[in-house]
């Protein structure tokens, strides 16, 4: 059944806790999935985050431990001991999921319990991993896996297979190695099972497997994943040994965090925040863009000074100020989102530019052609002026073209500088697009005006 959390189900629970009821605490929370024991723990404080969680049984606890949110996950690893965090290291925990724990500690804390998870060579995976950047292969792949040797046959491989797969809770794939661990392919299990016990792994071996490097950006591995629709990815070194897998569970929430930081982007919040962090972080994040915005609309301002004059002729030009700024934001945030999901995704390279532009062009000119149509024909029943009617229609599409191509054009050219084009979205374009926008307008205003009053 699915569980609800609930005001009610809390305040009966913090109850619990503070009257230090671990009997009655127990049986609210023991038969609750890991993931609906996160969100409680994102409910409550830490301290009583802390009395619950010692209250789990070691597979259940370390299963809780990965479904939470990080910055809930550090506050209560910091107030764990270390000993309680190695055991359940050390009996549930595998290392890549361990080691993306021990990196949220200070340094000091994750030497003690790298001591005390009492299995050297696990300490060693985790430390081995410890050393890899979080955003690259290295950082996500774990350690644990199945492999067997080319030379081998299939009844000696099965020995090896039953010993490696107690320490994985899930493989996929069983990788095939050389005397010198080089990958040389994958084996399926179906062919391990119906293939005869003299059989050599070597002549059953699928050469045709895709790998990674360790430095190999977590993006990429993403796509890659997706691309060709796998469930697990095995990881080498330079010299092509294998030394690890990243299985898909960790790639969504590579995705999920890249999703998470390109929203922010748009947004235009400059630095990873969560809800919880106090307000000094969120203003500091937020700001730069603020004030990006503040310059923006200064400039903008100066743009008006600069045609005054026109605005002496006819100060109703003023009152499409708003339309002509949001539909240049508007049409520049749509062009520059479009490019930007492109470039993620691979669809869009450096190489189909023109290609892009010229659609991005095409699809301008229509969607301007129908607007400014749109907009001529309503001043033409609610306006006086024939300038100003034709002024704001030819301003519109033009606005509107220029948006569409500077919207484009801005995230192809950062992604080509290795620069996020994320930050072309959003408060930048809009920023843009208003000035220019103005701009373009009054002086399409200031040329029709002095024609056609002539």
């Amino acid at each position: 059944m699915q569980f609800k959390l609930t005001n009610e189900f809390i305040e009966e629970l913090r109850g619990l806790v503070k009257q230090e009821d671990k009997t009655q605490a127990e049986k609210l929370i023991k038969e609750l999935h890991p993931a609906d024991l996160a969100e409680i723990f994102d409910s409550i404080t830490t301290e009583e985050a802390k009395f619950l969680y010692l209250l789990l049984d070691g597979e259940l606890a370390a299963d809780v431990l990965i479904e939470m949110e990080e910055d809930v996950r550090e506050h209560l690893l910091n107030v764990l001991s270390a000993e309680d965090i190695a055991s359940h290291i050390r009996e549930n925990i595998e290392s890549d999921d361990a080691a993306d724990m021990l990196m949220e500690m200070p340094e000091e804390k994750k030497e003690e319990i790298l001591q005390k998870i009492g299995d050297i060579e696990q300490a060693g995976d985790i430390a081995d991993l410890l050393k890899y950047d979080e955003d690259t292969a290295g950082g996500l792949m774990a350690k644990e896996l199945v492999k067997v040797n080319e030379n081998r046959d299939i009844a000696a491989c099965f020995k090896d297979i039953r010993k490696q797969a107690e320490e994985v809770d899930e493989f996929y794939y069983v990788y095939v190695v050389d005397d010198d661990n080089i990958l040389k392919g994958i084996v399926s299990l179906k062919k391990l099972i119906l293939g005869r016990p003299n059989t050599k792994i070597k002549s059953i071996t699928n050469t045709e497997v895709i790998a990674v490097r360790t430095d190999t950006r977590s993006d990429e591995v993403a796509n890659i994943m997706e691309k060709y629709d796998l469930v697990s990815l095995p990881v080498i070194d330079q010299f092509g040994r294998l030394i690890g897998r990243i299985t898909i569970d960790d790639v969504v929430d590579v995705i999920k965090e890249e999703a998470e930081k390109d929203y922010q982007m748009i947004s235009g919040i400059t630095e990873d925040v969560e809800s919880s962090d106090n307000t000094f972080m969120h203003t500091r994040a937020r700001l730069p863009w603020l004030l990006i915005g503040l310059v923006g609309g200064i400039l903008g301002a100066q743009v008006i000074g600069f045609f005054e004059e026109s605005l002496r002729i006819d100060p109703n030009i003023a009152l499409f100020f708003p339309l002509i700024a949001a539909m240049g934001g508007n049409v520049g945030v749509q062009s520059s989102s479009i490019v930007v999901q492109g470039i993620a995704a691979n669809i869009i390279d450096l190489q189909s530019t023109s290609k892009k532009l010229l659609k991005e062009l095409l699809i301008a000119m229509l969607n301007g052609s129908i607007l400014s149509s749109l907009i001529f024909v309503y001043n033409l029943f609610f306006s006086d002026s024939f300038v100003l009617t034709t002024t704001v229609s030819v301003a519109l599409f033009a606005v509107i073209m220029f948006a569409s191509v500077f919207g484009t054009f801005v995230p192809l050219v950062l992604h080509k500088f290795k620069i996020d084009p994320a930050l072309a979205t959003g408060p930048f374009i809009t920023t843009i697009n208003d000035i220019m926008g103005i701009f373009i307008y009054l002086g399409i205003g200031r040329i029709f005006y002095s024609l056609l009053l002539i």
